[in-house]
């Protein structure tokens, strides 16, 4: 009896398997015993681990380390970041309103600190990309507000015209955030042709520990009111102890992350091998956003008549993990708010499937899973071989 192939790890937007080199240096700090609070040799040794994990996670923002400000996770960063309340130059400032794009991640969807009242919401076009004159005719009349637009988008990939949103904010007096959790690791993150005032990212998605996650500002001297208050730790920004092992693991993440900025040409090529093969196999497969720029590792398609909750278990099955949407919604398959944002419809985005690769995808589970996929369709629809593009 021939011996199961190995499982194949396609749901890397969801969270990347951690690296080796992550994994050795956490072990390691687990080793140490010491708060990072404390004036001893060992909790010098603890908050050295920190500070030099600090520089490595600005260094990939290109912020200064001082910038940086460690969380439990992309979640608490985001909503450390949505706060009608900042200080700006040492003095008080409330913002007026929260303006985000239809198709932010549920952390940002939720507003934050924002009440539901100021939260103005920006439609997007058929690619997923936010409308520049629905944002400007939005905000060119607003009190100093908060505008969020994610650099990437977690279910597609579709990257946002940051520059020209940060441009827009800048004239019109608004305070402009980022979630970059998506994004780092992807693509180079430029707070400055940005011109954001503050990003968030999280570390699983690139290789670190789940659990961690950074808000980085691009000047210390307007920064939004902490979320968690107690302590002094993080320059007072984000009380609690420090999770030691996690931030060093972060630290090490985004340093390979960096160095492998310039590889992404992989990843791009496997992306154009897997939606080759797809309309190969169903020529009526839909690319959600495919004529928009997307990140290299995320493809997000449907075949019309095939179930996304049934092609996932059917994947499953052949040892083949991959998603339908965002992972954020305690495991259901529901309609993407995503794609109903972007004018799908919504027989169309039930069959939506996302594969997310990474940095241990390879060529060869990109040919199993075309090897898999016909096997899946001729299960579950195989009249949609024969559909028509």
């Amino acid at each position: 009896m021939p011996r199961p192939s190995a499982p194949i790890y396609l749901d890397h937007n969801a969270g990347a398997p951690l690296r080796p080199a992550v994994r050795e240096c956490m072990i390691e700090a687990l080793g140490d015993t010491g708060n990072a609070s404390s004036v001893h040799a060992h909790g010098r040794k603890a908050r050295a681990r920190i500070e030099e994990a600090r520089e490595k996670v600005a260094r990939l923002c290109g912020a200064r380390s001082r910038a940086v400000t460690f969380v439990s996770g992309g979640t608490e960063a985001n909503m450390t970041a949505l706060s009608p309340s900042w200080q700006d130059q040492g003095a008080p400032v409330y913002l007026d309103k929260l303006f985000r794009s239809a198709i932010e991640h549920p952390s940002v969807v939720t507003g934050g600190r924002f009440a539901v009242a100021d939260q103005i919401v920006v439609p997007v076009d058929r690619e997923g990309r936010i409308e520049l004159n629905a944002l400007e005719e939005a905000v060119k009349d607003a009190d100093p507000s908060l505008v969020s637009v994610m650099a990437a988008n977690n279910e597609t990939g579709i990257v946002q015209p940051l520059a020209e949103v940060g441009k827009m904010a800048r004239t019109y007096g608004h305070f402009f955030h980022v979630d970059a959790v998506q994004a780092a690791g992807r693509m180079p993150i430029d707070m400055e042709a940005w011109q954001a005032d503050v990003i968030t990212l999280s570390a699983h998605k690139f290789g670190g520990p789940q659990g961690i996650g950074a808000v980085v500002v691009k000047s210390t001297a307007r920064v939004p009111s902490p979320l968690m208050v107690g302590g002094g730790q993080e320059n007072w920004r984000r009380g609690g102890t420090e999770n030691v092992a996690a931030i060093v693991g972060f630290g090490v993440a985004a340093d390979l992350a960096l160095e492998e900025a310039d590889q992404t040409r992989h990843l791009s090529e496997l992306k154009a091998r897997l939606e080759n093969g797809l309309k190969t196999v169903c020529p009526a497969t839909v690319i959600f956003g495919e004529k928009a720029d997307r990140l290299p590792n995320t493809s997000c398609f449907a075949v019309p008549g095939i179930a996304a909750e049934t092609a996932l278990i059917a994947f499953d099955l052949e040892g083949i993990s991959v998603s339908s949407g965002s992972a954020c919604s305690s495991g259901k398959v529901s309609v993407s708010h995503v794609l109903t944002a972007m004018g799908i419809e919504e027989d169309l985005a039930r069959c939506a499937l996302r594969v997310g690769m990474g940095w241990n995808t390879t060529e060869a589970d990109i040919e199993r899973f075309l090897e898999a996929w016909p096997r899946i369709v001729d299960r579950l629809n195989p009249d949609a071989r024969h559909q028509a593009a």
